[in-house]
């Protein structure tokens, strides 16, 4: 009798532990411990806490015109925006208008942008980007996605950059590295792959915020959110975010 007692002891044991398991897994806790991250009031939280930090963002690439902004984003590829600001000072004086990029001597440009990186590739790209503007678009950058991916070395991203930036049109949201980490810490996507994640953030931030978004989260990753070590103690997101590194 006393062995049977303790076998529906320990049953009723397991019992508890597993319903209490079920309950947990039940929660609907994600990786980063927030249950539902992308609700609407969640996501209007975030955007009101980025616009309280950053209501004056916007791109970093100084430029005068969208063919300036695009020649500098495709500059800025696995570069920084300052170096990028620092080479097209005089870039721009030495080649004003698309024309002058597409007959450049492609030596002369390659060690005109040889400090961004990547400068054959990238010559490569202005130059035959520069040259469809002037054969196919007549002298202008083009206003659609569609169009503007047809240019030599432009894919999304800095399609992106330049309808938003130059011409406020929002056609989808930049996804740079920045963009990338952060909407991952704050849970609004899972994926790690750029064209998947900007379908992600198109999908839960409203579409007249897809601009000023990219450019908030870029500035609040440059600025606190910084990927070695963020400064959470003074981020106005800390109690929003639940990113497993957080430093506080």
């Amino acid at each position: 009798m006393a062995k049977a007692k303790k076998k529906r002891a320990s049953g009723r044991k397991v019992a508890a532990n597993t319903s209490a398991r079920g309950k947990t897994r039940q929660s609907g806790k994600t990786h980063g411990g927030t249950s539902d991250p992308t609700n609407p009031k969640r996501v209007t939280a975030i955007l009101e806490k980025l616009d309280q930090a950053y209501p004056d963002a916007t791109c970093e690439l100084k430029h005068a015109n969208p063919f300036e902004l695009l020649i500098a984003t495709i500059l800025s590829a696995q570069c920084t925006d300052v170096r990028v600001n620092q080479v097209t000072a005089g870039l721009y004086k030495k080649y004003p208008n698309p024309e002058a990029f597409a007959y450049a001597n492609p030596s002369e440009l390659e060690q005109e942008i040889r400090p961004t990186g990547f400068f054959r590739n990238k010559t490569k790209s202005v130059m035959g980007a520069s040259k469809a503007i002037v054969e196919k678009f007549k002298g202008e950058v083009p206003r659609t996605m569609e169009e503007i991916l047809t240019l030599p070395g432009v894919a999304r991203k800095t399609g992106n950059v330049v309808l938003g930036t130059a011409y406020g049109i929002a056609s989808g949201v930049v996804v740079d590295t920045h963009v990338q980490r952060l909407a991952n810490r704050l849970e609004l996507t899972k994926n790690q792959e750029p064209k998947k994640i900007e379908q992600d953030l198109m999908k839960v931030i409203p579409q007249n915020k897809w601009i000023q978004f990219s450019h908030q989260l870029i500035w609040h990753g440059r600025r606190v959110c910084i990927a070695r070590k963020p400064k959470c103690a003074v981020c106005n997101l800390d109690r929003i975010c639940h990113s497993k590194d957080k430093t506080v």
